[in-house]
Formats: C-alpha cells, structure tokens, sequence
C-alpha cells in the first residue's frame, strides 16, 4: 500500500479534556471576548458564507442538527443535539463535534468537540449581539432558564458588556442554587427569584435559556416594556416557544438575509 499524504495522515484532534486545558490556559473571560472578536469578524464578511440552513432531526426526545457552511476556502460543520430528557439521567442536554476540511483539496484538516465550544460561542454570541443592540449602560440582567448556559450567558455578559446584576428564576430552585454558587466568586452581585416577573423587575436585558420543547410561553406581551433587550437563548426549533407572539409583533426585527417578497420589517421604541 503507498504512504498516506503527510497532510492526511495526521488530522489534528481537540479533544474535551485538551480543549477544557485551552480554557483554563487561556482564562474563560478571555476565550469569551477572543471568540466575540472572531464572531464580529466574520459577520463583516457575511456574504462569504454558504447560508445553508441547519438540517434538523426531530424526535419526541430532542432534536439532532448538522450546521454545515463554507466561504469558499474553508468548509466546515457542527454535529450537535439537544435532548431536555438527559439531565434524568445523569447525561447532559447538549453535545457537539465539528470538522474543518480545505475546499480545494476536500482534505479534513480538524476535527475537535465542540460541546464546551457550544457553550461558549452561544454566550459569546448573545453578549456580542447585546452589545450592539441592548441599552447603552445596561448594568442589570434577568436570567430566567438556569441551566449550565445561564453560568456562561452570565460571565459574558459581565466581560463584554460590563453586566454586575444577575436575576435568576428557574422551576428548578435547585439548578439557581447551583449557578448561584458557581458565579459566587465572579464578581456579579446575584439574587435569587421566585417568579419571571420578580427576575425582570428593573433589567435592561432578559435572557431566557430555557431547554424543552413545550410550547411554553416564558414572556408575556404585558411582562416587558419597552427599551429592553431580549436575548432568547432557547427559541431555537419548533415546540420552544419562549417570547408570546405579540412581543416579536412590537420588537425591532434585525434580519442579516434579504427579506423574502412581501414581508416587512418592524420596529418598536
């Protein structure tokens, strides 16, 4: 048998363990910003991207997606899924791996998990798109949904928008104990809620970051007024149904694709 090519022979691994050391090298808040930083890059060059929608597996038990796009030198794509039920049992609600190939040759170039890269890119995402679109000077935050997500979603928001008040509601008291003592040294000042409507009282940015497909209205129309930035972690799929309707219908709507024919954008105070 001849010899494979040096170039895909060895195909570099980031493995879970390898990229929590990456983490801890480098410091969380810094990989927060860092990756904040190469999110806006590639945003300014939207129109290099292949827009390929995310192609989605439904089951009763979660979802399974592949994320995949390329700009035409790179292709690249994310395997991740989403399963509420797991936390029954001891497994976690979200897993990932991705993979990077070189378009000219079609050679893999990296593979690596992606699970705790999920983690921080989602929180790095929503505080990137808080700092354009949020109140100028937002210092206060609920975060209803307090799930591993609301301890990334926290931090950066504190490193990039400079957030100090975190309100936190779940149905689970248990899992606002647990974030409550994993951010105990961050320097966030965090209070602990008994309802959403108590969580919100006073924040400029309401997150929700909620995990089961239930159709469950999170925000009523007539919970939030105006001014405030709303980062809707989990609406992601269909049966996760976080913001009423009628919110959206009186929201700015940001869209980053030419609007289809006959749709119109909105814009609220």
């Amino acid at each position: 048998m001849p010899p494979l090519p040096s170039d895909l022979a060895f195909v570099p691994f980031v493995s879970v363990q390898n990229m929590m050391r990456l983490v801890h090298a480098l410091g969380l808040e810094e990989m927060l910003t860092g990756l904040a930083g190469y999110i806006e890059d590639d945003f300014r060059r939207w129109a290099d991207f292949d827009k390929t929608p995310r192609i989605a597996s439904h089951s009763a038990e979660g979802v399974i997606e592949l994320m995949p796009t390329s700009d035409g030198r790179t292709y690249g794509f994310k395997y991740v899924n989403g399963h509420p039920k797991n936390t029954k049992f001891g497994r976690q609600t979200v897993t990932a791996f991705g993979l990077l190939a070189d378009v000219e040759t079609g050679y893999p170039t990296l593979l690596t998990e992606m699970t705790v890269l999920t983690a921080i890119r989602t929180a790095a995402m929503s505080a990137l798109a808080a700092k354009h679109l949020a109140p100028k000077g937002a210092k206060t935050m609920a975060m209803i949904g307090n799930g591993t997500q609301a301890e990334f979603q926290a931090l950066a928001f504190r490193a990039l928008l400079g957030i100090e008040d975190v309100r936190l509601y779940d149905i689970d008291h248990g899992a606002t104990a647990k974030v409550a003592r994993n951010l105990a040294e961050s320097g966030l000042r965090l209070a602990a809620c008994a309802s959403p409507e108590e969580a919100i009282e006073g924040a400029q940015v309401l997150t929700t970051c909620t995990a089961d497909k239930q159709f469950a209205t999170i925000l009523t129309d007539n919970m939030v007024g105006s001014g405030v930035h709303i980062n809707a972690v989990g609406g992601d799929c269909p049966g996760k149904t976080e913001l009423h309707r009628d919110i959206l219908l009186r929201s700015s709507i940001l869209s980053n694709t030419r609007p289809r024919r006959g749709s119109r954008a909105r814009s609220s105070s």
